[in-house]
């Protein structure tokens, strides 16, 4: 089905998993199944389960069963999959392609205090954790930025006579 780059089983490692061209049909038909599994299981209030080869069932918990139609969405779409795991470290090229930025950025995050990393040698370490917090507090702000710039252009008027100029709707009150 697919092919993992890290093949050690249980270890502690990002291991990561690209479709394979010729498994891209059974990959499509997976998907699909999924998708009608999911509807169901949403209409009957069911939860899935894997069969084992003796035919017994055990239920899968909705937050694997999430992750596993999420993996199959993402090689169904021809995208590979990382899995890694919560605690690991990574190198600063790792954190910076992780939060797809350059390392010289990532470096200057790390240096301003933005991430929290550890220096055991030379080498700068960075937790995953730290970067999956980072990353939704960056984007908690992007949010409220484009939130604050939309209130800002609501509350601007074009001037008449002169696209061009833009005013605030406290400008005109104030002429």
């Amino acid at each position: 089905m697919s092919t993992p780059i890290d093949a050690q089983r249980g270890a502690r490692k990002a291991q990561t998993y690209l479709p394979e061209a010729e498994a891209r049909e059974e990959i499509l038909d997976f998907a699909e199944l999924m998708r009608e599994l999911e509807l169901f299981l949403t209409k009957n209030s069911s939860k899935a389960a894997l069969v084992d080869p003796q035919g017994a069932a055990r239920p899968i918990p909705d937050e694997i069963f999430r992750i596993l139609d999420q993996v199959t969405n993402a090689l169904a779409a021809g995208q590979g999959i990382t899995i890694v795991p919560q605690g690991m470290t990574m190198t600063t090229q790792q954190a910076a392609d992780f939060l797809g930025i350059s390392r010289p950025t990532l470096v200057r995050l790390l240096e301003a205090g933005d991430i929290a990393y550890d220096k055991p040698g030379r080498h700068r370490r960075v937790r995953l954790e730290d970067l999956v917090a980072y990353q939704s507090s960056f984007r908690a702000e992007r949010r409220a930025a484009l939130r604050e710039l939309q209130r800002d252009s609501l509350g601007a008027k074009v001037q008449v006579g002169n696209p061009a100029v833009v005013k605030r709707l406290e400008e005109f009150d104030a002429e």
